[in-house]
């Protein structure tokens, strides 16, 4: 995340690029686009990044855009763009501080979008799920469940929540107790309901999550205090879906590896230099020679 000002340090390594004596003078060459002097000025006058960063991540953006060109139109930004940003206000929060606590403006925030969009599309076509993969995939797979909890301090509190579970399981008395008990004050009022979750979500505690996987049909609950870092959890189902077959979530097990490895530094960086080596990208200041060198080895010549 970065914050639009202008750094004099940047702006003073553009206006002095070896061999670059007007603003139209090239500065990266490529199949089809070109950086030029003046592009690259004002890019630099819109990041917070250092003169090498803002010339890899232009030159990135360009490749990519000339290979998926419609893989990030503006439509498409806007859509994300406002997508997050119901997102914080649905839950009360001011987005635009949100964005300036991140060094964001809503023009930074929407170039991100946009890398994002044209990375995904370079990666869904450079890179296929093998059969082996999707394997153990599905392996690992559960279906989004639906749960509420109930959040407590000690393990003899958590005890007498379930004793009096266990006379009376309704979503109903759920509620009542989740109200009464729960420190969980995000929950606590809406009956412990949370969102729907699967095997893929990184907000929940590990624990937390095995213990709900466990639950076999609508209305189980766990019958023992779930301890987590927080405290101790009794957790309700409200819906489990069931599992099916690989054959129906093939779809969904390919979307989730897709997720995944947009995340792994490793594959994103040998996808940027397939797109790199394709755009055949040729640097035309030498004290620049060496900026793509993070994905193209020694040097930045694509050739």
């Amino acid at each position: 995340m970065k914050k639009w000002i202008a750094g004099v340090a940047g702006i003073l390594l553009a206006l002095t690029l070896a061999g670059c004596s007007s603003s139209s003078a090239t500065v990266a060459n490529m199949k089809g686009a070109k950086i030029t002097k003046d592009e690259y000025y004002n890019q630099m006058k819109t990041s917070s990044s250092g003169g090498e960063d803002t010339l890899r991540n232009m030159i990135v953006t360009k490749a990519l855009e000339q290979q998926y060109p419609k893989a990030a139109s503006t439509k498409a930004v806007n859509k994300q763009f406002n997508k997050v940003k119901k997102s914080y206000t649905d839950a009360g929060q001011d987005f635009e501080s949100a964005l300036a606590q991140s060094n964001l403006t809503t023009k930074t925030f929407k170039d991100q979008i946009k890398t994002s969009l044209l990375s995904e599309a370079a990666l869904k076509d450079l890179k296929k799920p093998t059969t082996k993969q999707l394997d153990a995939q599905w392996k690992k797979y559960e279906p989004k469940i639906t749960v509420q909890h109930i959040l407590v301090a000690k393990e003899a509190t958590a005890t007498e929540v379930l004793n009096t579970l266990k006379k009376d399981n309704s979503e109903a008395n759920f509620k009542k107790l989740a109200k009464k008990y729960s420190t969980d004050t995000a929950t606590a009022s809406n009956a412990g309901k949370l969102d729907p979750f699967d095997n893929t979500d990184t907000s929940l505690d590990s624990t937390f999550k095995a213990a709900a996987f466990k639950l076999k049909k609508d209305g189980d609950y766990t019958t023992t205090p779930v301890k987590t870092s927080y405290g101790y959890h009794i957790i309700r189902a409200i819906k489990i879906p069931a599992r099916g077959t690989m054959k129906e979530h093939k779809k969904e097990l390919t979307d989730q590896l897709y997720t995944s490895w947009e995340s792994d530094s490793t594959i994103m960086t040998g996808i940027i230099k397939k797109v790199l080596t394709k755009a055949d990208v040729s640097i035309k200041d030498n004290d620049l020679k060496n900026v793509l060198s993070v994905y193209l080895g020694s040097s930045s010549s694509a050739k």
